[in-house]
This record gives C-alpha cells, sequence and structure tokens, in this order.
C-alpha cells in the first residue's frame, strides 16, 4: 500500500513540478511593465496572462469572496478526484493522478499569486485559442484519457 501511495505521489509531484518550473521560468522572463510576448514560430508564442477564472480564463472574478470560493471549490473537486484515483487501477488511475497533478498546479497559483499564471499562446491564421499552461495541458490530456476509456474500453452492460 505504502509503495502504491509513493508512486501515487511521484506522479503527481512530477507533473507539479514540471508546472512550477515552467511558470517560474515565464515569470523571470517577463518585464514587470511590459509582461512577455515570445514569438516562437507563426503559430506558438508565450504571451503571459494573469487567469482569474476558470478553464482558458472562464469567468473570471474581481471579487474576491467570489475568487475564494471558486478556489476552495475546485480545491474539493481535485480531493474528490484524488480520492476517486485510489479507488481504481491502471491508466483509469494515471489518468485521475494526471489530472489532480495538474489542478495542484493551478491550485498553488491561486493561492500564491491569486490568479493562474498562463502563457502557451496558439494561434491558427484567424483562430485563436486561450491561453494555457502546462498544468491545463496535464489536465486535458487526463480528461481525454478519460472520456477515450469510456468510449472505447469500457463494457456495456
Amino acid at each position: 500500500m505504502l509503495k502504491r501511495i509513493s508512486i501515487d505521489f511521484w506522479i503527481i509531484f512530477s507533473i507539479f513540478l514540471l508546472d512550477r518550473l515552467s511558470k517560474y521560468l515565464i515569470i523571470q522572463f517577463s518585464d514587470p511593465l511590459y509582461g512577455l510576448n515570445i514569438k516562437i514560430n507563426s503559430f506558438l508564442n508565450f504571451n503571459l496572462v494573469w487567469n482569474k477564472g476558470i478553464a482558458f480564463g472562464l469567468l473570471s472574478f474581481d471579487q474576491n469572496f467570489s475568487y475564494n470560493i471558486l478556489t476552495f471549490v475546485i480545491f474539493l473537486i481535485t480531493v474528490i478526484i484524488f480520492y476517486v484515483s485510489q479507488k481504481t487501477k491502471g491508466l483509469e488511475k494515471i489518468s485521475f493522478l494526471i489530472i489532480v497533478g495538474g489542478s495542484s498546479g493551478n491550485i498553488f497559483d491561486r493561492i500564491y499569486y491569486s490568479a493562474v499564471v498562463d502563457f502557451i499562446d496558439i494561434s491558427i491564421n484567424n483562430f485563436h485559442w486561450f491561453i494555457f499552461n502546462v498544468a491545463d495541458i496535464f489536465i486535458s490530456i487526463g480528461v481525454i484519457s478519460l472520456i477515450m476509456q469510456e468510449i472505447f474500453y469500457k463494457k456495456k452492460l
């Protein structure tokens, strides 16, 4: 049991650490007055944004009370997902742990900065996606993995 929890911890911690490192570097390269806008190529930029909303900047709040309630709800959901992960096995378990790792990175930002650090900016021609971060990538991978498992691998009753 301890070995299983240790492996779970390392999956979560590795994702959290990768997210923290990426955000730390972006903040360090950012200019306090002008922010950050680094063009990598024709469709990828690093553009620092302080997100006070939920996924991809939706439902942004200026009120501290609403923001704190939202942060608490996200924390509770993350705890529930971790609990569920302990009741599953295999790829399903890993998918849940990946979501918890990404969510932990964003929760840290919400508590430490009062906003989530987003910086990956993708645009193709006239299509511009929401700015996101490494934690969001892991959360998305975990959710997509769970959806794919549900569609293709769950036995029909």
